[in-house]
């Protein structure tokens, strides 16, 4: 299994899935890291963005810019 996004590549959270009020499914985020699959197999990747800052997200929590739904 491998990673489904790349690094530097631009996202955007399926869901608002951290507390901050600013934070919206619109923000685009750059992908700035990969990270390892946690225990059931999913990977999480540092994510960043100028307005919100890096965060840490898992793989079901971001669609790739573009592919919006």
């Amino acid at each position: 299994m491998s990673h489904k996004y790349k690094l530097n590549q631009l996202v955007r959270l399926t869901r608002r899935v951290f507390a901050d009020r600013a934070l919206s499914t619109t923000d685009v985020f750059e992908i700035t890291r990969l990270m390892p699959a946690d225990q059931t197999g999913e990977f999480s990747y540092h994510i960043k963005s100028a307005a919100i800052g890096e965060r840490v997200v898992r793989e079901s929590d971001l669609v790739a810019l573009g592919n919006d739904r």
